[in-house]
């Protein structure tokens, strides 16, 4: 059994939206605004790692009703101040809390 790569790029949008029960328009916005981990390819695929990423910006907006620049913000100090240990570790937190709302908890909304 080959070992599983989370940094390689094989998601599309569609797919993880899927995954988070979220609308692909909502996730696209999001990559509008910046929020999204950079992709320089014309094909946008993403990691498991970035799924955490997408899905703590997904759980920001939709659930704490932060705007993009907030969100922008908090993202940015994350990947700034946080070696990758710690910063997999609060994501898993925030995803063990994310498993705990249910689906009527979180709506897309529209980012300003």
């Amino acid at each position: 059994m080959a070992l599983l790569d989370n940094n390689k790029d094989v998601l599309p949008l569609s797919s993880i939206a899927e995954l988070l029960t979220a609308k692909v328009r909502t996730l696209k916005m999001y990559e509008d605004k910046g929020l999204l981990p950079q992709k320089k390819d014309i094909k946008k695929l993403y990691s498991i790692n970035d799924v955490k990423i997408i899905s703590f910006v997904h759980y920001l907006a939709s659930v704490k009703k932060i705007n993009a620049s907030g969100i922008k913000y908090i993202t940015e100090m994350l990947e700034n101040n946080m070696d990758e240990k710690n910063k997999s570790e609060f994501l898993d937190l925030v995803e063990s809390k994310m498993e705990k709302l249910s689906g009527i908890d979180v709506t897309d909304v529209e980012i300003i």
